[in-house]
């Protein structure tokens, strides 16, 4: 390691553009993305903001530590899927879940009710061909002026990449997983 000296002044100048909603993606196939989504949405709820989540492949009835949590705060979560697609019988019943569940997510969006509206794992039915990805960069580009937006997931289309105002990519260097230990609860649930 490389021992650094602290910066001694402010290493940026502040923005003179106006505050409003932001598009933000959390992409890449390293830990993190939902994370990063629900620490905004707790810094949002924190703050007194309206906050919505929609998790696209968690099943309705999830009870995960996020589920269990945001239920204690007050803050709305929503599973539309059906869980991961290698476990769903039915993929037609899964992209099926995923049009009604984007409808319901795309309301909220464009009713403006919410300062923050999270859209956890969209990417996967947006690569899967089960969304529309035209209905997803139309509402985000229509979406009121007040309305923050966070994606999240792997291979997020170019096209919303290119939409966003924020792209962080989750860089995988190293994972239990690949060790041979199993996915823990608290950790990866």
């Amino acid at each position: 390691m490389e021992i650094e000296q602290a910066p001694t002044e402010k290493p940026y100048t502040k923005p003179e553009g106006e505050r409003r909603g932001l598009v933000l993606v959390n992409t890449g196939n390293g830990k993190g993305k939902s994370t990063a989504a629900f620490g905004l949405a707790l810094r949002a709820h924190g703050r007194g903001k309206s906050v919505k989540l929609y998790q696209f492949m968690k099943v309705p009835t999830a009870r995960f530590g996020e589920h269990r949590m945001f239920e204690q705060l007050g803050i709305p979560i929503e599973g539309l899927g059906d869980g991961f697609s290698w476990k769903s019988q039915d993929h037609e019943r899964s992209a099926q879940l995923a049009r009604d569940g984007w409808e319901r997510a795309r309301a909220s969006i464009l009713s403006g009710d919410h300062f923050l509206v999270v859209l956890d794992e969209i990417t996967y039915p947006l690569i899967y061909g089960w969304l529309s990805l035209e209905s997803v960069l139309q509402t985000l580009r229509d979406r009121p002026r007040q309305v923050h937006v966070v994606l999240t997931g792997r291979r997020c289309p170019q096209e919303i990449i290119d939409l966003a105002d924020t792209v962080t990519e989750m860089t995988l260097i190293k994972h239990a997983f690949q060790a041979g230990v199993p996915a823990q609860r608290g950790i990866e649930d």
